[in-house]
Formats: structure tokens, C-alpha cells, sequence
């Protein structure tokens, strides 16, 4: 957990009102009581109303609120355009926590900020555009790559070259790359023993497999560095197949 996260937590546990004891804050943070003490000192030195001591507990006083989001017209105007693109072309699971998030930012942002996100006039269509299996098939590439599993796969190579010839791969997945309309993988391929992008909307078969150890040679930042000394600008080279 980031620190700002947990000092965000450290606030949402002390609002009720009832004494805390720095060792419950440990045990619910997964943190030391050291690391607590640390962060309420910082906490009481930045104006926030924390009343107590090491050894009692602590409690916040009433009617304490944490501030609202600030974000300048620009970082406004950028947060709408990319929630609207996700959710236009984004995995199932993206859109819905996108248009959440918006939501969400709508709710705490101060009324001139909300005029602002509401005069937006960016938008993102999809006519002709991505289907839901492809959006499932982000949404659970996404996870495989979070969760660091390798993912099987029928993949359907380029109808010009290879006569739309399908393929059995096993692969690292590694990141997901948006080229409008397109999305690729990149990924380190068991069979080719080499890095490879593959075309999302062309993935036929999907299934979950072993869990893989990131290889320094093997991971994204190792694909960029490829790129690099081939002379090409990441992540738009390397073979798409």
C-alpha cells in the first residue's frame, strides 16, 4: 500500500469517534506500530485533528473532513477524455470503473470544477468499433498480466500473409497497446522464445494458465530496451503476428 494510501486509511479509521489504538491501526494496515506512530505524527504536524499518544490511542475530532479534489481545467479536461475513451473502447470491466469514476469525481470536485468536467466536449464512438467478446477478452488479458499468468491461446494469424492460418500459443502477457480502433498485446511467446504482439480481435481462444516469475529478460521494460538498440520507438515496433 502506498503511503498516501495509508494515511487516507489512517483518517477513515479514526472518523468514528472512538479511541484507536496504534496497535489496531497496525494490525488492520499490515504495518508496524512504528510506521503508525510515524504516519499520525505526520498526520497531526499537517493540521489534521488527531488527538492522543503512543501507548493510549487516538481520536479524531468531530466535523473533520478531508479536503476536496483539486484539479486544474486541463488535468479536468484530460480525466474526461480518457474515461470516455475507455469507455468507448475500453475492456467491459474498464468502462463500467470508468464511468464510476467519473461519477465519483463528479461527486467531490467544487462546483466551478464540476462546471468545467460538465462543458467537456471531447467524445469517443464506436459504429463500427470493438465487440463485447473483444471487451472481455481486455478485461481478462488485463487481469492475466496484473496477476502475472501465463495465457493459452488460438490466435488467428494475418489472412494476406499466412491465409488466416490459426496458431496455438503460449504466452507471458505483458502489456495491452490501443492504436485506435486496434488493440495488441505484447507478449514473451513460449514457442517463439522471442517477444511477439498479437492482435487482440484476433485472439479466438483464451484460457488462464501457470502463474510465471517475472524474468529480467523477459518483461516489459526488457521489450522496450530490444526496441531501443533495434533503433525503433517502443511499444510500436516488434513483430505483430
Amino acid at each position: 500500500m502506498r503511503r498516501a494510501d495509508r494515511l487516507f486509511q489512517i483518517v477513515q479509521f479514526l472518523r468514528g469517534g472512538r479511541l484507536v489504538t496504534a496497535r489496531q491501526l497496525a494490525e488492520k494496515l499490515e504495518v508496524s506500530e512504528r510506521t503508525i506512530y510515524r504516519d499520525v505524527a505526520d498526520l497531526i504536524g499537517s493540521g489534521v485533528p488527531v488527538e492522543g499518544e503512543a501507548g493510549v490511542g487516538y481520536v479524531m475530532r468531530g466535523g473533520y473532513d478531508l479536503p476536496p479534489l483539486m484539479f486544474t481545467q486541463d488535468e479536468i479536461v484530460a480525466l474526461v477524455a480518457g474515461a470516455r475513451l475507455i469507455r468507448a473502447w475500453g475492456g467491459l470491466s474498464m468502462a463500467a470503473a470508468a464511468e464510476e469514476a467519473l461519477v465519483k469525481i463528479n461527486a467531490v470536485l467544487p462546483d466551478d470544477a464540476k462546471t468545467r468536467l460538465e462543458r467537456v466536449q471531447i467524445h469517443a464512438l464506436t459504429f463500427d468499433g470493438i465487440d463485447d467478446v473483444v471487451r472481455d477478452r481486455l478485461d481478462r488479458i488485463e487481469a492475466a498480466i496484473n496477476a502475472r499468468h501465463r495465457i493459452d491461446i488460438d490466435y488467428t494469424k494475418d489472412t494476406a500473409k499466412d491465409g488466416g492460418a490459426t496458431d496455438q500459443r503460449l504466452l507471458r502477457p505483458l502489456g495491452l497497446f490501443f492504436w485506435g480502433k486496434v488493440w495488441t498485446l505484447v507478449a514473451w511467446c513460449e514457442l517463439r522464445n522471442d517477444f511477439r504482439n498479437f492482435r487482440v480481435d484476433r485472439i479466438d481462444r483464451m484460457e488462464l494458465g501457470e502463474p510465471f516469475k517475472d524474468d529480467r529478460d523477459k518483461t516489459l521494460m526488457a521489450f522496450y530496451d530490444l526496441q531501443r538498440r533495434r533503433g525503433y520507438s517502443p511499444p510500436s515496433s516488434g513483430p505483430v503476428i
